[in-house]
């Protein structure tokens, strides 16, 4: 074969860009494009985007702590309910300081039963208080399956509406800390399974802050998932205590037209870090899109940047099977099949327990290159050879 490898690859890329040259005219310039993403990335949010908004610097668990002690003051029906999350402040101290300013009656200590701390959540939502229930780590959630599936989900239909459930149940979840297969694993999935209840995945300080605090204000029951890896990451929040992001809003991360790479929670920040490495490296434009919200989810502004790029990437880091990673990989394949150039690639956590042994684990769950292999698999380049260890699927 004529050329070098960098040459065959460019020339490689330059007939998939071309592939859909025919259709240019029925979308819009880049440029309006950036302004439609732009919108779509700040319309979830009241006052976000201002020329004068004012911003600080926080770790993801203090924007969670500024937001429930903003919910906790602005509204006197706000309770935390959990364990540990008064004297010792929290498992991983989201709730540092509120029991010394709110006191033993909205910041309650609880015994060590998920089923009960979250029953005890439910009846203080139908008789009119708007409880945060904290649990240690998503994994226990199983144990309060009943509570928040036969109850929490299904009270407001059951009731014909004439009960609501105004509860929040905050949980972080994800790999990372050697914490073995029973604190570590991402199970939204499960929740995504079940009508009646709203699914939260914040990425980021400002949207953990924002999603929070529309959580609260909620009618339904809400499951709030944050990540254990994230509760250290520094970001910039709006300081206006009015801030909050709408449900059903994703967010635009990084602007490309070769490919959409979709990242849920955590993998959001690990595609945009894949998505630097792919203009840098592979001279591959990548964009990215944190859905925020799996239910209700924006598919419409990941269906339009399919539109545009003809190839997507689904990022998750839980099992492969019956996942959210497949949920979303069918989703656009049937909204989406004409655009299409490729099929949905979907990359993913390994289908095992998490090991605890540090080597295992990190090859457990997806980093930059298992991302950057798929995103130019769906292009027909190829990436080392050695980058994929996690587990890189197709579906049509």
């Amino acid at each position: 074969m004529g050329g070098t490898t960098d040459e065959r690859a460019r020339l490689a890329l330059e007939r998939c860009r071309g592939t859909r040259g025919a259709q240019e005219t029925h979308w819009a310039s880049r440029e309006t494009r950036g302004a439609e993403n732009a919108h779509r990335a700040g319309r979830g949010s009241r006052r976000v985007g201002e020329e004068d908004a004012r911003m600080s610097e926080l770790r993801y668990r203090e924007a969670l702590n500024l937001a429930l002690g903003e919910e906790l003051r602005r509204d006197e029906r706000v309770v935390l309910l959990g364990e540990d999350i008064g004297v010792f402040g929290g498992a991983f101290k989201v709730t540092e300081g509120l029991l010394e300013e709110f006191g033993e009656r909205r910041v309650r200590d609880t015994p060590i039963s998920e089923n009960t701390i979250v029953g005890m959540g439910v009846g203080a939502a139908m008789t009119g208080l708007r409880p945060v229930v904290e649990l240690m780590t998503i994994n226990f959630s199983l144990l309060a399956f009943d509570q928040i599936v036969n109850h929490a989900a299904h009270i407001r239909y059951m009731f014909g509406g004439q009960v609501s459930v105004p509860l929040v149940i905050r949980m972080p979840q994800g790999a990372g800390h050697q914490l073995g297969p029973t604190h570590s694993h991402c199970l939204e999935a499960m929740f995504l399974h079940v009508p009646g209840l709203l699914v939260a995945v914040p990425a980021t300080p400002a949207d953990a802050r924002g999603l929070l605090k529309t959580a609260i204000r909620d009618e339904n029951p809400v499951i709030f998932i944050e990540h254990e890896s994230l509760y250290g990451v520094r970001g910039e929040v709006p300081d206006d205590e009015d801030t909050l992001v709408d449900f059903g809003h994703a967010r635009v991360c990084h602007e490309g037209s070769d490919v959409t790479i979709v990242g849920v929670s955590r993998m959001a920040l690990t595609a945009e870090r894949a998505a630097t490495t792919l203009a840098d490296e592979h001279g591959v434009q990548a964009e990215v899109i944190d859905p925020r919200t799996l239910r209700p989810l924006d598919l419409d502004t990941i269906l339009a940047s399919v539109r545009t790029t003809n190839r997507c990437v689904v990022v998750e880091e839980g099992w492969p099977h019956g996942g959210v990673g497949a949920n979303l990989a069918a989703l656009i394949s049937e909204h989406a099949f004409d655009d299409l150039d490729a099929p949905v690639a979907r990359v993913s956590g390994a289908d095992v327990p998490m090991p605890y042994s540090k080597p295992l684990e990190d090859i457990a769950y997806p980093h930059e290159p298992q991302v950057i292999a798929a995103a130019l698999a769906t292009l027909g380049l190829t990436a080392d050879p050695g980058a994929a260890a996690a587990t890189v699927r197709g579906a049509c």
